[in-house]
């Protein structure tokens, strides 16, 4: 069976990577291709019109597409979650010297942010934050990020950037600051372009992050796959197989950086500032065979969290969001 598997170049695609590269998947006879899509409505867009065969996708843009509220509406199942946390928030250099926080806590910096989100507005040159999607627990990191300084997300102007996009729209000034997933963060601060204000794990601690999507007409054919992704995940959750995941990764038909950079969010060993000092992160990403299994909690946190943002209608309900969670299909194949 040959499969085209979609990817928008982060860190926590690697079990999908992992799949392909270390030879799992040629292993169960499948035979696919690896798509780097430039963002997530293009992947979103792809996968709901049957140009790829499954996807790593944010998990709220998956239930999203399959609650018909984002893009062609597409039957979906997620046999797999692929990541959990990850995500950081950073602030252009200029923003972080305004905010002038009282400690680096959590509280602090939220209040500060706020703070400076609520004069900038007020001036009329609000502050231009970028998530990577509108159904994305970044764009749900911020809103809490906000709230708990006593702001609302509406302070702000909040703009799509894909991943890749982010640290150039930082630096170009585009932006004044961002949420985005593993290496991306790591790369504005080596770059001395961003401070890294927030962690997601922080913000949202335990958050749901990518999932394995695929269509529901895949439910009776996954199982190949599901024992890849398996092998993959135990792989990828190894400590010691570490440097040869973040060079996998790093290499030009994928991310395109660094292994040393994508080392630092594999080891949750983040720099949070241009020559600063190494800090040790636990949970910042988490990979490996254990996260597999979709939590029906982590699917009842994403459809709460999209209630509070105006984004459910009245006619969804949790019971409509919960046939996307296929874990069962994964506990099948052993």
């Amino acid at each position: 069976m040959r499969l085209q598997l979609g990817y928008v170049p982060l860190t926590d695609a690697a079990v999908l990577i992992a799949a392909v590269e270390r030879g799992f998947t040629a292993a169960e006879g499948l035979e696919v291709d690896l798509v780097a899509e430039p963002s997530w409505a293009t992947l979103r867009d792809r996968l709901a019109l049957g140009l790829l065969d499954g996807a790593h996708m944010l998990a709220p843009l998956a239930l999203a597409c399959h609650l018909g509220l984002s893009g062609p509406q597409a039957r979906l199942i997620a046999p797999a979650a692929l990541a959990r946390n990850g995500n950081a928030v950073t602030l252009s250099l200029p923003l972080w010297q305004a905010l002038d926080a009282a400690s680096d806590a959590l509280a602090d910096i939220a209040r500060a942010l706020a703070r400076v989100a609520e004069s900038r507005a007020a001036e009329g040159r609000p502050l231009t934050l970028a998530t990577v999607h509108p159904f994305s627990s970044h764009t749900y990191q911020w809103r809490r990020l906000l709230a708990l300084g006593g702001s609302a997300l509406s302070a702000v102007r909040l703009v799509v950037v894909p991943p890749p996009r982010t640290v150039e729209a930082l630096e170009r000034g585009l932006i004044d600051g961002f949420c985005v997933g593993a290496p991306w963060s790591t790369v504005a601060v080596e770059a001395g372009v961003g401070r890294i204000a927030a962690l997601g794990a922080t913000i949202a601690p335990d958050c749901p992050e990518k999932v394995l999507a695929l269509p529901a007409d895949m439910e009776d054919r996954a199982a190949p796959l599901l024992r890849a992704v398996k092998r993959a995940a135990r792989w990828c959750g190894e400590p010691q197989n570490r440097e040869e995941l973040a060079a996998l990764l790093g290499s030009p038909r994928h991310l395109g950086l660094d292994p040393a950079l994508i080392l630092r969010g594999l080891a949750g060993s983040l720099r949070l500032a241009p020559g600063g000092p190494v800090v040790e992160v636990a949970d910042y990403l988490v990979l490996g065979e254990a996260e597999l299994t979709p939590d029906p909690a982590a699917l009842r946190w994403i459809f709460e969290e999209m209630l509070a943002a105006g984004q459910v209608g009245l006619k969804a309900t949790p019971v409509d969001a919960a046939g996307l969670y296929r874990g069962d299909l994964l506990a099948g194949d052993s």
